[in-house]
């Protein structure tokens, strides 16, 4: 799969955020991302978020990276919004974007490995670990957006 080179805008996102690492997510009895996912669908935050502008997707975004794909981050599922003082701030920059449809969350966790490859193959592609980005357009479709440093 060869992702497509886009430049974004910043923009903000708001929900709920956890705190965590992929070696925590390794693990079943560690990981946080499905019961967070879980929570904000139950607690219906995605119709509740003040500030939400007219972007009907939804997001994850993964931000305040402590290091690397081995260190621990941010993630926050939630919607775009207009502002507010809970809001994530998705960095302005060039992002690849890897698409992806088809039964959640094996779609999503498949185009992740493919991602890892995707790096571990090109590694003069560098990652910016400043945000990375999943925004759903629909019930079985996403486009993973990866922060690159473009020479």
């Amino acid at each position: 799969m060869q992702p497509q080179l886009q430049r974004h805008a910043g923009l903000a996102i708001a929900g709920l955020t956890i705190r965590t690492s992929n070696h925590e997510e390794s693990d079943p009895h560690s990981a946080r991302i499905s019961k967070l996912w879980t929570r904000f669908f139950d607690e219906r935050v995605y119709a509740a978020t003040p500030h939400r502008v007219d972007d009907m997707r939804l997001y994850g975004v993964y931000s305040a990276y402590e290091s690397d794909a081995c260190g621990a981050f941010d993630l926050t599922t939630g919607v775009a919004v207009s502002g507010g003082a809970a809001a994530v701030k998705v960095e302005a920059g060039d992002y690849l974007v890897f698409s992806g449809q088809g039964e959640m969350p094996h779609m999503v966790l498949a185009l992740w490995d493919s991602i890892w490859q995707y790096f571990e193959q090109h590694p003069d592609v560098r990652r910016s670990y400043r945000s990375d980005f999943e925004a759903y357009s629909g019930p079985d479709q996403v486009a993973i957006h990866i922060g690159v440093i473009m020479d």
